[in-house]
């Protein structure tokens, strides 16, 4: 056999090892992407979970003036599957979304007029908007604060489905740089006032995408339910 032909093979046998350590490397990074980070976030979860319960339950709460990384509020949708429910931190950075669901700072806090907006991973670091996609116009969204309960539906119509019919769609898929959806009131500019209380929920799009944003927005239903009239939450937990 001639020189230039065991060369070759000895070339092919190198690359086919270079694309097996690759496809190997590459293997491993999504296994860490998809499944450590879901471990770990879990885990940040139930130590969140746990710190805020503990202040709560302290003889005399704080009130609400979270600090970047601190956690604040709970998130429950029960749209998202029985007893759905996350720790908010205030920020959005990398190290607030590794934890959980984050709060945007400067957008308005839960109850108030204005609009507060939370942002969290679709895959991946708990993967807690995951199934944002699948919420209806008119479903529950509730914020639980260390003395109340803020019951949020849904924009859009509940009989038809339809998220749109009104200044402000239920949902809507927008470039990342659209930052018209966590104004005071959604999808105006920034400088137009609030015309009522809102949530609005952010994550990527599509699945395994950071292409675009996937947005969720609600609106404030009634006055706060005081934690110490309903402990167990308002009725709304029970839908869906």
């Amino acid at each position: 056999m001639s020189r230039g032909a065991d060369a070759l093979r000895t070339g092919l046998r190198g690359l086919g090892q270079l694309l097996l350590t690759v496809g190997f490397v590459l293997l491993l990074f999504v296994v860490y992407e998809l499944y450590v980070t879901d471990l770990l976030a879990g885990q940040a979860q139930e130590e969140l979970s746990d710190e805020l319960r503990e202040e709560w339950d302290g003889a005399t709460p704080a009130p609400i003036t979270p600090e970047v990384g601190e956690p604040f509020a709970f998130l429950h949708v029960p749209g998202l599957g029985a007893g759905w429910n996350r720790a908010i931190v205030e920020g959005t950075g990398a190290d607030e979304l590794a934890q959980g669901p984050g709060h945007y700072v400067g957008t308005a806090l839960p109850g108030e007029q204005g609009n507060f907006a939370v942002a969290g991973h679709r895959v991946g670091r708990g993967s807690p908007f995951l199934d944002l996609d699948q919420l209806r116009p008119g479903d529950p969204i509730v914020v639980e604060t260390s003395d109340a309960w803020y019951v949020y539906r849904v924009l859009g119509d509940p009989a038809t489905g339809d998220f749109g019919g009104g200044p402000v769609p239920g949902q809507q898929i927008v470039s990342p740089s659209d930052v018209s959806v966590i104004s005071p009131t959604p999808t105006a500019a920034p400088e137009v006032p609030p015309s009522g209380a809102y949530l609005t929920l952010t994550t990527c799009h599509p699945r395994y995408s950071a292409r675009e944003r996937l947005i969720v927005h609600a609106v404030l239903e009634g006055g706060p339910v005081l934690r110490a009239d309903a402990p167990g939450g308002p009725p709304a937990l029970q839908e869906g």
